[in-house]
């Protein structure tokens, strides 16, 4: 198996744990801590679960076993989430990375770890357009779709549904501006009009400033780029509070049914979007999370078995964890032509594999990978009634 060596820690890597030879350690990069830490244990059981079950098989890369290390990105901060991804590197020896998340993190770690290493990495969040231009070795993938995309479903969204002046609020980041940009020119685009387009900083106590700023330039909702436990949460809470707004639209970083309990009635009537598909493999990814003890319909979990199963099937094809060997086969996995292969079914993906058979892996997400590297995207609309998180269609 091979071992990956940053020049400036290798008396750290000295100092690690040893490999066995029949081991192949797979890191999970999330925030668990941070902006989306309500959601972030879900994403990592879905990871968890496709390791789990390709070790139950008995059969990935002749016998040997898969071990999961997590590390912690924090999500927001850039200089943590290289750190943690550091030490999966150097001291846990990882041979691939499942993630990181949010999308200033994962570009960070993208270039200062993954690069200089020659290691894989395949976030199931990480959804700014900056990454489809990014230089990245071939080593990048992303099982979510670009926020290009995003911001043409919301104006979408939001245009079937009778509303054309927004106002538009963004967490003051890679994520947030990349969202609020590609959102303003194609609502604009549509004949939409956005008021204001306004950054905000997360971790504040009070954002009422933020808030008046808003409300004074008028708008029939309130567009909210940020996360479900920061910011994005203070502006809600704000604006509802001053009466400045009452009905607000969510992209994926802001759908979470912990924001839900915690604003309460005040959601009721708010609308937004986030990756997700009513394909046969969503399904099932449902039925097994419940039987694992975790709900599969949250943000983000069913992209997170998929990036896993697409990094070990890669390595199962290639005969090998080297990122250099097995990072040419991951588009092709995730593509026609072969046999579709849906959750649950990854013993049967190897056996073809071994076979010599092509296989489609659909996933829980019906992921279809297009260049370079990333989902071409399928969308969940969703609606917050009495209380819950509603699935109005799929897009």
């Amino acid at each position: 198996m091979k071992k990956f060596l940053m020049a400036s820690a290798a008396t750290a890597l000295l100092a690690g744990p040893a490999l066995a030879e029949d081991e192949v350690r797979i890191g999970i990069l999330l925030g668990f801590t941070g902006p989306l830490e309500s959601i972030t244990p879900w994403m990592a059981a879905g990871a968890e679960m496709a390791a789990a079950e390709i070790n139950a098989a008995g059969t990935f890369m002749d016998g040997a076993s898969i071990v999961t290390t997590r590390g912690d990105s924090t999500c927001g901060d850039a200089a943590a989430g290289t750190a943690s991804a550091e030490r999966l590197v150097t001291s846990e020896n990882v041979h691939a990375i499942m993630g990181a998340d949010c999308s200033g993190v994962t570009m960070a770690v993208l270039q200062n770890v993954a690069r200089p290493n020659g290691i894989v990495m395949i976030s199931p969040s990480a959804t700014s357009p900056g990454f489809t231009t990014a230089d990245d070795d071939g080593l990048f993938f992303r099982t979510a779709p670009s926020d290009a995309r995003q911001g043409v479903v919301m104006t979408e969204v939001i245009l079937e549904r009778g509303f054309t002046t927004v106002a538009l609020t963004y967490t003051n980041n890679d994520y947030g501006r990349g969202l609020a940009d590609s959102f303003e020119a194609a609502f604009t685009a549509a004949g939409g009009t956005v008021t204001i387009n306004a950054a905000h900083e997360d971790g504040r106590a009070d954002y009422s400033a933020e808030v008046a700023a808003l409300a004074a330039a008028g708008g029939e909702i309130l567009v909210v780029a940020g996360y479900t436990d920061q910011g994005g949460r203070g502006i809600i809470r704000a604006a509802l509070d001053t009466g400045a707004f009452d009905t607000f639209v969510l992209p994926d970083g802001m759908v979470g049914q912990a924001l839900v309990d915690d604003i309460g009635d005040g959601l009721n009537g708010s609308f937004g979007q986030f990756p997700g598909t009513d394909s046969p493999g969503a399904e099932i990814f449902q039925g097994m999370a419940a039987e694992a003890g975790f709900d599969g319909t949250s943000a983000f979990a069913p992209e997170s078995y998929d990036a896993m199963a697409l990094i070990l099937l890669a390595m199962h094809k290639a005969g090998s964890t080297d990122s250099q060997d097995f990072k040419g086969y991951i588009m092709g996995l995730a593509n026609e032509p072969g046999e579709e292969i849906l959750p649950g079914e990854l013993a049967r993906a190897m056996e073809l594999i071994s076979a010599g058979e092509d296989i489609n892996f659909i996933g829980a997400s019906a992921v279809a990978l297009i260049e370079p590297g990333e989902s071409a995207g399928n969308y969940r609309e969703i609606e917050i009634q009495d209380g819950e998180i509603v699935t109005v269609r799929f897009r």
